[in-house]
């Protein structure tokens, strides 16, 4: 899938291991932006769970914009595990046009969680369909999150 921005095409790919440095820079800039608390894993466990975790139950797709990574996306049928955008790229239809391959290949459902503090992330999910479900904070940085769903108008 290719999509323009400004006079760049932006490239959606299927993940590969020769951009592990590049996505794993790019999430943990993003994602430190988004909660304002540093990465509490070190790159080389970020790298590793990338590769060997991530993996085994989510497709991982990145956008590409001059062969550099602007945004990431793991997902599976029922689950988006992760979506970042790179800092300088936010608001370009980089993460609606990730989202959107992780809407085509669901079971026609979505759930995800996102920090409360993100409030850039919750108006993006919920103007893309998204609604509340849940709230908590089962999570590694022990912040209070929001679990949303989407359910496809065309029915599951």
């Amino acid at each position: 899938m290719v999509i323009a921005v400004n006079p760049h095409k932006i490239i959606i790919t299927k993940y590969h291991p020769k951009y592990v440095e590049q996505t794993v820079k790019m999430w943990r800039d993003s994602k430190e932006q988004a909660i304002g608390q540093k990465e509490i894993h070190s790159v080389d466990n970020h790298i590793y769970f990338l590769n060997h975790i991530l993996t085994k139950d989510f497709q991982i797709d990145l956008a590409l914009l001059d062969g550099n990574v602007v945004g990431m996306i793991a997902y599976n049928k029922i689950e988006i595990s992760q979506l970042y955008i790179h800092i300088n790229y936010q608001g370009m239809g980089i993460g609606q046009s990730l989202l959107d391959r992780a809407k085509e290949q669901s079971s026609g459902r979505l759930t995800l969680f996102t920090f409360e503090v993100n409030v850039n992330a919750q108006r993006f999910y919920q103007k893309h369909g998204f609604k509340i479900i849940g709230r908590g904070h089962e999570n590694e940085e022990d912040l209070p999150d929001i679990k949303y769903e989407w359910i496809s108008s065309e029915g599951i």
